[in-house]
């Protein structure tokens, strides 16, 4: 099963642009598990897409996709399964490639970011999420998806936006940082008619993509492990990351925390579609 269903032709490793990189795991997910299941249902959402992109009026698939076979589990924990995504990530990255990973939960990000780290040195992160994820440990392990933005805080410069959650912990950690976090009250309610180029204007060379499916309000994104109220809709957020692609070279990126729900099929479309239209705006070919 591959990205789109895209014909032989233009999945070869070899010519590919983008190389999807599924990642099938939950293990450290606190509230609803389900995350782990997440990449099939992308994947499986994304062969009923139609492959000419109505808003960049192109063929994004003709830029080669290839997809990997899903990325086992490391039963051992967390710390190992991250060093797993930084060595599969660091493989794809150092062939050229832009690496698309497909999560599960938001842990697995600090291994992209740490193999991204590695072959450009000056990587910055944009983070969207409805949660800071800036907790030094939560339950036992440093490397949970609650602390994933506080780890990749400390190897690189981090942007956050669309945040509405958060413990005094975190709070006060973002007071002494130098952690860049906008709200979703801020875009939504409280920001200037140009939002977005508060948060993405300072943004300049290499830039590595994450994306929390819970920074989309529920209304729009039912099918995450910790939902939050009050969240962006799909325009915003498509408006979020053409502005970064816009500012900065965006070198990899991943879409993480679909926890399908049996019979919802909408979630896992919109994630599917995201994916596509994010590389699309990646994509130099005409």
């Amino acid at each position: 099963m591959n990205f789109g269903g895209i014909e032989p032709a233009f999945t070869a490793y070899k010519k590919a642009d983008f190389v999807i990189v599924p990642v099938p795991y939950d293990l450290t997910s606190t509230y609803q598990s389900g995350s782990r299941r997440g990449p099939a249902a992308i994947l499986e959402a994304s062969g009923n897409m139609e492959l000419y992109d109505e808003e960049i009026r192109k063929e994004t698939y003709r830029s080669g996709i290839h997809t990997l076979p899903p990325l086992e589990a490391d039963a051992r924990g967390p710390a190992e399964m991250v060093d797993s995504v930084r060595r599969s990530i660091a493989r794809v990255a150092a062939d050229g490639k832009i690496p698309v990973m497909l999560g599960g939960e938001h842990s697995i990000s600090f291994g992209a970011v740490q193999a991204m780290k590695e072959i450009y040195p000056e990587i910055s992160v944009l983070q969207l999420d409805a949660h800071a994820d800036l907790r030094d440990a939560y339950q036992g392990t440093p490397y949970s998806h609650a602390s994933v933005a506080r780890r990749i805080s400390e190897i690189c410069p981090l942007i956050q936006a669309g945040i509405r959650s958060m413990s005094v912990e975190e709070a006060k950690f973002l007071e002494e940082s130098h952690v860049q976090s906008h709200t979703a009250d801020f875009i939504l309610d409280g920001g200037t008619d140009a939002w977005w180029e508060t948060i993405c204007g300072g943004l300049h060379g290499d830039l590595y993509l994450t994306v929390d499916l819970d920074i989309l309000d529920p209304a729009v994104m039912p099918s995450t492990g910790t939902p939050e109220p009050g969240g962006l809709a799909w325009r915003d957020l498509l408006r979020l990351v053409r502005e970064a692609a816009k500012h900065c070279q965006i070198r990899g990126f991943d879409v993480v925390e679909l926890a399908p729900i049996p019979g919802l099929v909408a979630p896992d479309f919109l994630a599917a579609k995201l994916v596509y239209r994010i590389m699309g705006y990646l994509s130099k070919k005409p």
